[in-house]
């Protein structure tokens, strides 16, 4: 009697286990927050990089991996800067050094709430 109620504690502490690890993954993904750059249709990819290499000493704004393939249409959307730990000034400074860009077209800031 004693092994199974020892068996059934621990399966019990491991389902709790795995359901905690579970709630942390979730509400890691809760957290995610990015800012997405649209740029004017004929932006080279060669002014992406420049926009990208210039706006990116911002503190707890950091730039995605961009796609291995970089074409015209594969990098139109693929400036994306992670902004998870980023304070309103932060953000701000990021908007400021992407307006200096006349390629700009804008900026998207989201959540993971935005999604879906």
């Amino acid at each position: 009697m004693r092994a199974a109620a020892a068996a059934l504690a621990a399966a019990l502490a491991g389902g709790l286990a795995t359901g905690l690890a579970g709630c942390a993954k979730f509400d890691s993904a809760l957290g995610q927050q990015w800012a997405t750059v649209n740029f004017k249709a004929d932006t080279s990819i060669a002014t992406l990089l420049k926009v990208r290499a210039a706006c990116s000493h911002i503190p707890n704004v950091h730039a995605q991996a961009l796609p291995h393939k970089q074409t015209p249409a594969t990098m139109m959307y693929a400036l994306t800067y992670r902004t998870d730990h980023a304070s309103d000034a932060n953000l701000a400074q990021l908007q400021q050094c992407l307006q200096r860009f006349p390629s700009v077209q804008g900026i998207n800031f989201q959540d993971s709430g935005d999604a879906g």
